[in-house]
């Protein structure tokens, strides 16, 4: 059977929630759908769904299996939009959420560029640190920073983001410099209010070290995070795409070099490949080929990891 095909019903059957829903969305048999799942298992050599009266969910291994055949899918489905025929004859509207950090440091300067080459094109920006519902939103791509990508959604890797921990020369005054993040459970760090006391992960030569941290301060936008450290209230995480600049200044002092903190995905998530409108295709393909070209982004990527 093809496999790239039975990759599709399996994506199919994850985002149906059954093997009946997928066979009506693929307009299917149920019989076919089921061999083709049944294909799947034999070539992974496991189970990948648990199978109830009510509900289908994903093994352990299937969640693994899911997410290769995402990305398997999403290189099937890249071959890039015609820019000699279609740049300045496509038009239309495409709406996109993100955090304000990364509209702030990357898109702002990626939708600029993209408005130039395609002059037909609308973007409609929508800039907050929620995960909102891309359906009741109707938002057509939203670029994520994440290791947890929902399964009902498409995900496009566009690049990664790695952090720095930092504070204010004002802040560290006095203070000793951690030189462990255990340290850091001793300082006032800024933390995020949708994840209450945080757990910051680091790596140094293979080794995982945690540590929980607190402060008096925390918010749910690194934004403002960044700026209350430049103001000399605590430590932050932040992205270096973000801080780059203060780093380069002297504004931040860069803690714990050694030590990296987890880097996280950078993803487009939509919703549904079936009859993808053009000007989305157009705007996913122009921000993975930007993520991967642009001297701009390049520039605060070498930064995140000398």
């Amino acid at each position: 059977m093809d496999r790239l095909r039975a990759v599709q019903v399996f994506i199919t059957i994850v985002e149906q929630g059954s093997l009946s829903g997928a066979a009506e969305k693929l307009d299917m048999s149920r019989a076919m759908v089921t061999r083709y799942l049944s294909e799947m298992e034999q070539w992974a050599g496991v189970r990948l769904l648990n199978r109830t009266t009510r509900r289908l969910s994903l093994t352990s291994a299937g969640e693994g299996v899911y997410q290769q055949s995402l990305q398997l899918n999403a290189l099937s489905q890249s071959v890039p939009v015609q820019q000699h025929q279609n740049a300045k004859e496509l038009s239309g509207l495409v709406r996109i959420s993100c955090s304000q950090s990364i509209a702030q440091s990357a898109l702002s300067v990626a939708i600029a560029e993209f408005l130039q080459q395609y002059p037909n094109m609308m973007i409609d920006m929508h800039i907050s640190n929620k995960s909102v519902n891309l359906i009741d939103e109707r938002i057509d791509l939203a670029i994520r920073i994440t290791n947890q990508l929902e399964p009902n959604l498409i995900a496009k890797p566009l690049s990664t983001c790695h952090s720095v921990i930092c504070a204010s020369p004002q802040f560290l005054k006095g203070k000793k410099l951690p030189n462990k993040p255990a340290d850091l459970a001793l300082l006032e760090c800024l933390t995020y209010s949708f994840f209450g006391r945080s757990v910051w992960h680091f790596e140094k030569e293979g080794e995982q070290h945690t540590v929980l941290v607190d402060g008096r301060l925390s918010a749910s936008e690194s934004v403002f995070l960044a700026e209350a450290a430049l103001n000399g209230v605590g430590v932050a995480m932040q992205p270096y795409y973000s801080v780059a600049n203060y780093l380069a200044s002297g504004e931040l002092i860069q803690l714990l070099p050694d030590y990296r903190p987890m880097p996280l995905g950078i993803y487009g998530v939509y919703t549904s490949r079936q009859k993808m409108p053009t000007p989305l295709r157009a705007v996913i393909d122009f921000l993975a080929n930007w993520f991967k070209t642009s001297p701009h982004w390049l520039a605060l990527m070498h930064q995140g990891r000398s």
